[in-house]
């Protein structure tokens, strides 16, 4: 289903942008992906709500520590902020931002998992986050790519309860996938592809009807190419940054999580 009211416990929830130039960074994504936008007052920082077909699609915001790259974070669902937070630190993580209100929005925190992947978690209230999947200019996927994958499997599993379903299962391909109300929501892969030094990192794919007309748009708005577009068993495929560095992956439409 495209739209959705809210997700499900421990799925994918919201995802923003921490960008040093949040001008031009909602520029581009409006001139990519057709999104539209709302700022919020000075209270909230600046922070800017992309939508999507006029339903919330992710944010935008100034990033608040120098020295940082440009970069997304994908927000987890708890149903208590606090209580992850203790179960993160239990499991072998840290956290970044302790949990915290934003205003009726919600609650939030930030956390590294114990091989380094940035994580948010996202207690909605108000604001429910993401609310069109699936469609062209929509979050389509998401994705961890573990540097150690039994244990990011093992810290998932523990601090955000989630019922898994193994995928692959050989030396070349391991992935396991996030099962909530009978939907896959997130994936984790075995990423000994990362060259030495590279932390596990989480990124999203958004869905494209035309994947390489998209990524010309990228490049017309000052966005790069990290990955090339290819066809692959799960639809074609390309990576891609906006002019600020910040990562993201670009997907056809091909419904491959049901083949």
């Amino acid at each position: 289903m495209p739209f959705r009211e809210t997700a499900p416990a421990g799925a994918p929830i919201w995802f923003d942008l921490s960008s040093s130039d949040p001008e031009r960074m909602r520029d581009f994504y409006i001139g990519v992906f057709g999104w539209t936008s709302t700022v919020s007052g000075p209270e909230y920082g600046d922070y800017v709500m992309f939508q999507h077909q006029g339903k919330d699609v992710a944010g935008l915001g100034r990033k608040q520590q120098e020295g940082t790259p440009d970069a997304w974070t994908i927000y987890l669902q708890s149903d208590d902020v606090a209580g992850t937070t203790g179960k993160i630190k239990d499991a072998g993580g840290t956290v970044v931002m302790d949990a915290m209100d934003v205003g009726d929005a919600g609650r939030m925190a930030i956390a590294q998992d114990p091989s380094g992947a940035f994580v948010g978690v996202w207690q909605p209230k108000d604001h429910h986050g993401t609310q069109i999947w699936n469609e062209d200019g929509a979050p389509a996927w998401v994705e961890m790519h573990a540097t150690d994958y039994p244990a990011a499997v093992d810290f998932y599993k523990s601090v955000f309860a989630w019922d898994t379903e193994v995928t692959g299962d050989s030396d070349d391909f391991r992935y396991t996938i996030q099962i909530a109300d009978g939907e896959q929501r997130a994936g984790i892969m075995d990423a000994t592809f990362l060259p030495p030094g590279v932390p596990a990192n989480w990124h999203f794919y958004v869905g494209c009807e035309d994947v390489d007309a998209t990524v010309a748009a990228i490049e017309k708005h000052g966005g790069v190419v990290n990955m090339q577009p290819e066809d692959t068993p799960f639809g074609r495929l390309a990576g891609v940054a906006d002019p600020g560095g910040a990562g993201f992956m670009l997907t056809s439409l091909t419904d491959w999580r049901n083949q």
